[in-house]
């Protein structure tokens, strides 16, 4: 075998052999050049954040926000007082109404003047509604349409000549004049006792009923 190897060299020549092996690795070296893959970039090893983890975190952030900056009581706690049949303190949904106060007040008295206080006006938290009587003085409006100074009828055995004299038909005499039969005859025991007073008549004395108390 070797025999034949070396007598074919010497025939074709060792020059001829190596040149063609050289030939034959240089197409080899290009038929890989031309195939092999692409490089990778430099920026495919850099890492990706995720839009999704990045999203979310942002929408629960947002989320937080909106959760504080818009949380609003369950409920509200008023006072309801006046003409009702129940007065008193009561908790109702964030967002009622007048009209729901005065219901858990067991509704309105029947002396009750209903269109002297916004019954649609949305209660706020530590309101004080008050509801007049027919012939009080209207309470003074808030926004909303509500009462919340109104402090009531006034006491004829503690209220002063000024505080008299605010009422309907009471002018400065007349209310010098209740002051001064209160100190003479000492307190009122009843509200009739008014038509006692020089100046006070039949008519004043029912438009008064229900503004005063004793």
């Amino acid at each position: 075998m070797l025999l034949r190897v070396r007598s074919w060299l010497e025939w074709v020549g060792v020059g001829r052999v190596l040149g063609t092996a050289v030939v034959v690795l240089a197409v080899l070296a290009a038929a890989y050049w031309l195939v092999k893959p692409p490089a990778m970039p430099a920026e495919s090893a850099l890492p990706f954040a995720s839009p999704t983890s990045s999203s979310m975190a942002d929408a629960a952030t947002n989320g937080d926000r909106g959760i504080e900056a818009g949380t609003e009581p369950a409920e509200v706690v008023v006072h309801i007082a006046g003409a009702v049949v129940a007065p008193g303190v009561y908790s109702l949904p964030s967002g009622s109404r007048l009209i729901d106060a005065v219901r858990l007040a067991g509704g309105l008295a029947a002396n009750a003047d209903a269109d002297a206080v916004n019954l649609a006006a949305v209660m706020a938290d530590g309101q004080r509604v008050y509801v007049p009587r027919v012939g009080e003085p209207s309470p003074p409006m808030s926004t909303g349409g509500v009462d919340t100074t109104l402090p009531g009828p006034l006491d004829l055995n503690r209220a002063t000549a000024d505080e008299l004299d605010s009422l309907p038909g009471v002018g400065p005499a007349t209310a010098a004049a209740i002051v001064r039969y209160r100190d003479e005859h000492g307190p009122f025991g009843h509200i009739d006792d008014l038509a006692n007073v020089r100046g006070i008549g039949p008519s004043k004395m029912e438009a008064l009923r229900g503004l005063v108390i004793v």
